[in-house]
Protein backbone atom coordinates (compact mmCIF):
# COMPACT_ATOMS: atom_id res chain seq x y z
CA UNK A 1 0.00 0.00 0.00
CA UNK A 2 3.08 2.49 1.17
CA UNK A 3 4.45 1.68 -2.46
CA UNK A 4 1.75 2.92 -4.34
CA UNK A 5 2.52 6.39 -3.59
CA UNK A 6 5.81 6.16 -4.79
CA UNK A 7 6.14 9.17 -7.52
CA UNK A 8 9.37 6.78 -8.97
CA UNK A 9 8.98 5.92 -12.59
CA UNK A 10 11.38 3.16 -12.32
CA UNK A 11 10.31 0.97 -8.86
CA UNK A 12 7.89 1.34 -6.85
CA UNK A 13 9.09 1.03 -3.42
CA UNK A 14 6.79 1.04 -0.03
CA UNK A 15 8.09 1.04 3.77
CA UNK A 16 6.88 0.26 7.07
CA UNK A 17 8.06 1.08 10.68
CA UNK A 18 6.44 -1.12 13.78
CA UNK A 19 6.77 -1.30 17.16
CA UNK A 20 4.95 -3.83 18.99
CA UNK A 21 2.55 -4.50 15.98
CA UNK A 22 1.85 -1.19 15.71
CA UNK A 23 2.52 0.97 12.71
CA UNK A 24 4.54 4.03 13.83
CA UNK A 25 5.45 5.25 10.61
CA UNK A 26 5.76 4.56 6.66
CA UNK A 27 7.35 5.80 3.56
CA UNK A 28 7.62 5.24 -0.24
CA UNK A 29 10.00 6.51 -2.75
CA UNK A 30 9.97 9.93 -4.19
CA UNK A 31 11.10 13.63 -4.61
CA UNK A 32 11.86 15.55 -1.16
CA UNK A 33 9.12 18.02 -0.06
CA UNK A 34 8.28 20.91 -2.17
CA UNK A 35 10.56 19.47 -5.33
CA UNK A 36 8.78 18.03 -8.90
CA UNK A 37 8.14 14.37 -9.19
CA UNK A 38 9.85 11.93 -11.16
CA UNK A 39 6.16 11.47 -12.91
CA UNK A 40 5.77 15.09 -13.27
CA UNK A 41 9.26 15.77 -15.06
CA UNK A 42 10.72 13.18 -15.82
CA UNK A 43 13.88 10.53 -14.11
CA UNK A 44 16.86 12.30 -13.92
CA UNK A 45 18.63 8.71 -14.04
CA UNK A 46 17.17 7.98 -17.13
CA UNK A 47 18.13 11.05 -18.77
CA UNK A 48 22.12 10.39 -17.19
CA UNK A 49 21.75 6.57 -18.83
CA UNK A 50 22.43 5.27 -15.20
CA UNK A 51 21.74 1.87 -14.39
CA UNK A 52 20.35 -0.14 -11.55
CA UNK A 53 21.91 -0.51 -8.47
CA UNK A 54 24.47 2.06 -9.16
CA UNK A 55 24.96 6.03 -8.31
CA UNK A 56 22.58 6.38 -5.72
CA UNK A 57 23.19 9.66 -4.84
CA UNK A 58 22.38 10.90 -8.64
CA UNK A 59 18.26 10.95 -8.26
CA UNK A 60 15.78 13.14 -7.18
CA UNK A 61 14.48 10.52 -5.42
CA UNK A 62 14.67 9.62 -1.39
CA UNK A 63 14.62 6.19 -0.69
CA UNK A 64 11.37 4.68 0.91
CA UNK A 65 13.45 3.08 3.79
CA UNK A 66 14.71 6.34 4.37
CA UNK A 67 11.66 8.42 4.32
CA UNK A 68 9.98 5.71 6.54
CA UNK A 69 12.98 6.92 9.00
CA UNK A 70 12.48 10.47 8.26
CA UNK A 71 8.67 10.63 8.99
CA UNK A 72 9.30 9.20 12.29
CA UNK A 73 12.00 12.07 13.03
CA UNK A 74 9.39 14.54 12.01
CA UNK A 75 6.72 13.61 14.10
CA UNK A 76 9.26 12.88 17.11
CA UNK A 77 8.82 9.02 16.94
CA UNK A 78 11.71 6.77 18.31
CA UNK A 79 12.60 3.59 15.83
CA UNK A 80 14.94 2.35 18.28
CA UNK A 81 13.84 -1.71 18.38
CA UNK A 82 11.47 -1.32 15.21
CA UNK A 83 10.64 -3.56 12.30
CA UNK A 84 11.13 -2.82 9.02
CA UNK A 85 9.05 -4.35 6.43
CA UNK A 86 9.77 -3.33 3.07
CA UNK A 87 8.79 -4.23 -0.74
CA UNK A 88 12.68 -4.29 -1.82
CA UNK A 89 15.90 -5.47 -0.04
CA UNK A 90 17.53 -2.14 1.38
CA UNK A 91 20.62 -0.99 -0.43
CA UNK A 92 23.81 -0.01 1.47
CA UNK A 93 23.12 3.93 1.95
CA UNK A 94 19.91 2.73 3.78
CA UNK A 95 21.59 -0.60 5.26
CA UNK A 96 23.96 1.75 7.40
CA UNK A 97 21.12 4.41 8.36
CA UNK A 98 18.56 1.65 9.26
CA UNK A 99 21.95 0.11 11.74
CA UNK A 100 21.66 3.65 13.28
CA UNK A 101 18.33 4.28 13.73
CA UNK A 102 18.09 1.03 16.07
CA UNK A 103 16.55 -0.92 13.29
CA UNK A 104 16.75 -4.54 14.96
CA UNK A 105 14.54 -6.57 12.16
CA UNK A 106 14.20 -6.07 8.47
CA UNK A 107 11.47 -8.24 6.20
CA UNK A 108 11.93 -7.73 2.44
CA UNK A 109 10.85 -9.30 -0.96
CA UNK A 110 14.39 -9.37 -2.26
CA UNK A 111 13.99 -8.09 -6.19
CA UNK A 112 17.34 -5.58 -5.04
CA UNK A 113 20.95 -7.37 -5.29
CA UNK A 114 22.99 -5.99 -2.62
CA UNK A 115 25.02 -8.23 -0.52
CA UNK A 116 27.42 -5.56 0.99
CA UNK A 117 24.13 -4.13 2.29
CA UNK A 118 22.85 -7.44 3.59
CA UNK A 119 26.35 -8.52 4.97
CA UNK A 120 26.54 -4.67 7.41
CA UNK A 121 22.62 -5.70 8.15
CA UNK A 122 23.98 -9.08 9.46
CA UNK A 123 27.33 -7.68 11.62
CA UNK A 124 25.19 -4.86 12.89
CA UNK A 125 23.20 -7.71 14.22
CA UNK A 126 19.66 -6.93 12.18
CA UNK A 127 17.72 -10.28 11.59
CA UNK A 128 16.88 -10.39 7.72
CA UNK A 129 13.90 -12.34 6.87
CA UNK A 130 13.18 -12.45 2.95
CA UNK A 131 9.96 -13.20 1.54
CA UNK A 132 10.24 -14.01 -2.12
CA UNK A 133 7.28 -12.16 -4.19
CA UNK A 134 4.79 -14.45 -5.72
Amino acid sequence: MAASRSTCLRRQVGAVLVRQERIIATGYNGSPRGLGHCLDIGCLRDELGIPSGHRYELCRGVHAEQNAIINAAYYGVSTQGTVLYCTNQPCIICARILINAGIVRVVHRGNFDDNLALQFMQEAGIELKEIPSK
